[in-house]
């Protein structure tokens, strides 16, 4: 398949955080063949399961020892929705967000090898959108590699540096009542707003180079009935950092932290600065990538690809032909420089 091809077919197979099995099973078919063609070697790399019936697995392809690795992920976020085309773009769920990115390494990878070059490997994760599972458990099962290319929508400049992400959930609990007796209850919404409030009032950081840090209250949920006092409430928080997390930790639960109401971290991938290569034009994103659950144990992280992130998770999902094409000499550059360094 050629790389519009691949896109398309990597799209119209569903693969939505934590289902990602059908999607696997097709790169891992294809990269055989590759790899079977070319004296290389395909594996699964098992990832712990969410369920009984659901398997997950990283699908890690290379030739000789990979001193370079390109890697993105196979997951994306909900809803699901399949692929069309026009003369300039690709339309559908992870078509930027990163199933042509896969697609763009791979047809990289065709041309390397086609080239004689070596020593360089394929790395797709699950998980990316919701816990870098991928990444944690690749991190895990290092083979040596000195570069990690990490494929995000950049549209095809590179990364200088990436936000991290702090995950929070705020739950209050509270005492049911009669709603024409509140003072024989304690509501948890009020508790839980109340909290609310003085986190949104906590002074947040700027980076001279990431710029300011910013907080999203991104799901608020609770209560029973109109006329039923609260029991129960929690949110959820998105922070992106730009800095160390610990001033912010301890001022949230100076901020937050109240009688019946508990703030608990549920993620924290600090923020990064990555590797630069002569001659592409740079950029800094504020999305967070899988690049630090890597803990460098694929080697030093460089973070590009085509595509806008402005698009990703939106219905309007997209990503350039003219991109995409570029992408592969992109990453063959890439490779072909890192390996001569």
């Amino acid at each position: 398949m050629n790389v519009f091809e691949l896109t398309r077919a990597l799209v119209d197979i569903e693969s939505t955080s934590e289902y990602e099995g059908d999607v696997g099973e097709h790169l891992f078919a294809y990269l055989s063949q590759l790899t079977g063609a070319s004296t290389g070697t395909v594996e699964r790399m098992d990832v712990a399961k969410i369920e009984s019936a659901r398997r997950r697995f990283n699908v890690l392809a290379y030739w000789d020892e990979p001193l370079v690795t390109l890697s993105t992920h196979m997951d994306t976020v909900p809803p699901f929705f399949a692929s069309r085309e026009d003369s300039e773009y690709i339309y559908g769920r992870g078509s930027c967000d990163a199933k042509g990115i896969i697609a763009a390494m791979i047809a990289a990878a065709e041309r390397l090898i086609a080239d004689g070059v070596r020593k360089f490997g394929l790395l797709f994760v699950v998980g990316e959108e919701r816990s870098s599972a991928g990444a944690a458990t690749a991190s895990r099962s290092p083979r040596g590699s000195r570069y990690l290319v990490n494929g995000e929508p950049t549209e095809n400049k590179l990364a200088l540096a990436s936000k991290g992400a702090m995950r929070l959930e705020v739950i209050a609990k509270g005492r049911m009542a009669h709603s024409a007796y509140p003072e024989l209850g304690e509501s948890a919404i009020d508790a839980l707003l109340d909290s609310l409030e003085a986190i949104r009032r906590v002074k947040l950081p700027k980076d001279e180079l990431l710029g300011p840090s910013t907080l999203n209250i991104g799901t608020i949920s609770g209560g029973r009935a109109p006329n039923v006092i609260a029991d129960g409430a929690k949110a959820e928080i998105l922070l992106r950092l730009v800095g160390e997390p610990d001033p912010l930790r301890q001022a949230f639960a100076a901020a937050g932290t109240r009688p019946g109401v508990e703030i608990k971290e549920v993620l924290c991938i600090p923020a990064i600065r990555m590797e630069k290569v002569e001659g592409l034009p740079t950029t800094v994103v504020s999305f967070t990538t899988d690049i630090p659950m890597f803990n460098g144990a694929w080697g030093k992280p460089l973070l590009i690809g085509p595509g806008s992130i402005h698009v990703a998770h939106t219905p309007d999902e997209k990503i350039s032909k003219r991109e995409l094409s570029e992408a592969v000499d992109i990453y063959v550059a890439i490779v072909r420089k890192l390996l001569a360094a």
